[in-house]
């Protein structure tokens, strides 16, 4: 965003303009010459001025935050198709990955697309989906605890167990019956990640921070 510019004049007395001629003319007074070199200044200083703008909204796309805009039903009903994402992609540098982020990444199937998903499963976990119930075993938790998940209205009558590697993650779209996630490609590198869903933006209605959200309650 821009910095708002502001010019500041200051009145001159009638007895000192002449003093001062060489600095401000009068504009039947100013050589056509001049004329010529000052609209080239102006069209130089908007060129540049146009140039940092985009420079800088550049650097901030690249590093700070990114709009997306969601396309498909993969994470309904908590995050829709339509809906126009700022994603936050600062916060990675400095914290490890969550269980429980909602977050956008390139497709390792598809390298050119992103996705939005939610993270299940964090290296050295085991995940074990039964039907509509995962369990996750870690070295914190041998026993194992399950996921409560309160907020699934799709569900999938899956099976299968994964132990996610180091640097990897285990990732669900809320849809359960409707998401191409780690059920079908695998665990997901951490490089991969682009960061995660920080703002909803659009529609109005459902503008809020962090959207989706949730930290899962370790339930024995």
């Amino acid at each position: 965003m821009g910095k708002c510019g502001f010019d500041i004049v200051y009145p001159l007395s009638p007895h000192i303009k002449s003093s001062i001629l060489p600095l401000i003319m009068e504009p039947d007074t100013i050589p056509q010459a001049s004329t010529g070199r000052m609209r080239l200044w102006i069209f130089i200083e908007n060129i540049l001025y146009i140039g940092a703008a985009i420079g800088l909204a550049l650097l901030i796309q690249a590093f700070v935050v990114r709009p997306f805009i969601v396309s498909g039903n993969s994470m309904d009903p908590n995050i829709k198709n339509g809906q126009y994402l700022i994603i936050d992609q600062v916060s990675y540098r400095f914290r490890e990955p969550a269980r429980g982020d909602v977050i956008v990444f390139r497709s390792p199937p598809e390298p050119t697309k992103y996705y939005i998903k939610r993270i299940i499963g964090l290296p050295g976990d085991t995940v074990t989906i039964d039907g509509k119930d995962i369990t996750i075993t870690n070295a914190a938790h041998p026993e194992g605890f399950t996921l409560q998940e309160d907020f699934i209205t799709h569900t999938h009558n899956d099976r299968q167990t994964t132990t996610v590697p180091e640097g990897k993650y285990f990732v669900m779209g809320d849809n359960r019956s409707g998401s191409y996630d780690s059920r079908s490609w695998g665990v997901l590198p951490k490089e991969n990640i682009r960061g995660r869903a920080l703002v909803r933006l659009l529609p109005l209605s459902t503008i809020e921070y962090l959207p989706a959200q949730i930290t899962y309650e370790q339930t024995d």
